[in-house]
């Protein structure tokens, strides 16, 4: 009330109007916040199911109403708007006005088209959609990066994961809880490409668009495929030294028949530098006696041998698969075009000797005579021949 001259019998000062100014634009200020976070959580809402649906139909379900709701984000995370997708938000409204009405007139501008959404919440990452794992390509600040230890994937296929899994090693170090919904997990395989990063204490995976966990012994198998992360906690549940204990009775003899029945040159291919260093160690020193070397010596290489035959165990994407499938058809056509033309080179030369041999006495008699004949009168051959290296000079 700016025209106030008096407030409870008593004057109003210019000191009392300046804090009383200076209260109202930070209530404004507040308010302002406010409906801006408001907008954020409401853009990130729609954009998550938005992403939901094109995943219904990427997956062939019947997308409804009530999945979209039950998709709905409860949280309300602050958002870095370098970190928002494609859209931004415009300047709000100066005149005051209910939050329902701001937000109307706000969203009108929104697209609820956007494809993916990338989140960070405190120490958490969250991907949305395939096209959020373009954002590990970023230039990320070196607090960001080292601030994140959580990343959740969700509504993106886990081959694509897959490929950025190298990238989420070197852009996020610190990263040692991973969470998975929505990714298509669906058989035990899949967990072997976890290996390459460099450190996992926490697994989360969602039962929601992850077949895999409807598999009894899932949990043992990471445990035993990822022994050497000492994982602490897979979804939330406290890993035990039985754990492991089962985990290697039920899976190791599977990483022993693997690397048994593979050739060698098979494992070298599979196995990095190191690896191989260790492989070939292991198989020169297997015909040694057991005095050569001390107990020690032995532990550490039977640790080490554990190690590479896990490391058989591997996963290998569809289109990585494909990929190899179609460069194993060229080189297979390759190799028949170059067989034939071999063969057909190879039946050529036969038929020609064949028919040299059929048509050699005559050629050697008709060469005799020539030879005799022109030989017959020796002056007349001796300025042949003189005349012949004359005419080459």
């Amino acid at each position: 009330m700016q025209q106030l001259r008096q407030l409870d019998m008593k004057r109003v000062t210019e000191e009392e109007r300046r804090m009383a100014s200076v209260v109202a634009k930070k209530e404004e200020e507040k308010k302002r916040e406010s409906h801006k976070q408001s907008l954020l959580k409401e853009k990130k809402r729609l954009t998550i199911n938005n992403i939901a649906r094109q995943w219904d139909l990427q997956q062939h379900r019947v997308p409804n109403i009530a999945t979209s709701q039950d998709r709905k984000d409860s949280d309300s995370p602050s958002q870095d708007p370098c970190q928002m997708d494609r859209s931004t938000i415009s300047a709000f409204p100066e005149e005051t006005g209910s939050l329902d009405s701001v937000l109307t007139s706000a969203l009108q501008g929104l697209s609820a088209t956007d494809t993916h959404l990338v989140d960070v919440d405190g120490d958490t990452l969250s991907l949305y959609g395939s096209g959020a794992l373009e954002c590990l390509d970023r230039n990320w600040s070196v607090q960001t990066a080292g601030m994140v230890t959580t990343v959740s994937f969700t509504f993106i296929e886990f081959d694509e994961i897959v490929q950025v899994l190298p990238k989420l090693k070197m852009k996020f170090p610190n990263s040692l809880h991973l969470k998975f919904k929505e990714t298509n997990l669906v058989m035990l395989q899949q967990f072997n490409a976890l290996a390459q990063l460099r450190r996992i204490d926490q697994l989360t995976i969602d039962p929601q668009g992850n077949p895999v966990v409807n598999f009894t012994l899932w949990k043992y198998y990471v445990l035993f495929r990822l022994s050497h992360f000492s994982i602490q906690k897979i979804n939330g549940t406290e890993v035990t030294q039985n754990d492991m204990i089962m985990a290697e009775r039920l899976f190791g003899i599977l990483a022993h028949v693997t690397s048994s029945e593979l050739p060698q040159y098979r494992m070298i291919s599979i196995l990095g530098d190191a690896r191989k260093k260790q492989f070939r160690y292991l198989q020169e020193t297997k015909g040694k006696k057991p005095g050569v070397v001390n107990e020690e010596n032995n532990d550490s290489k039977r640790l080490v041998g554990e190690n590479t035959n896990r490391a058989m165990l591997n996963y290998t994407t569809r289109d990585f698969y494909n990929e190899k499938l179609e460069e194993t058809k060229g080189k297979k056509k390759f190799c028949n075009m170059y067989i034939e033309d071999l063969v057909k080179e190879a039946t050529e030369i036969n038929t020609k000797n064949e028919a040299l041999q059929k048509l050699w006495p005559q050629m050697f008699i008709e060469l005799v005579r020539d030879a005799v004949i022109e030989t017959r009168n020796k002056n007349s051959y001796m300025k042949l021949c003189l005349q012949q290296i004359t005419d080459q000079k």
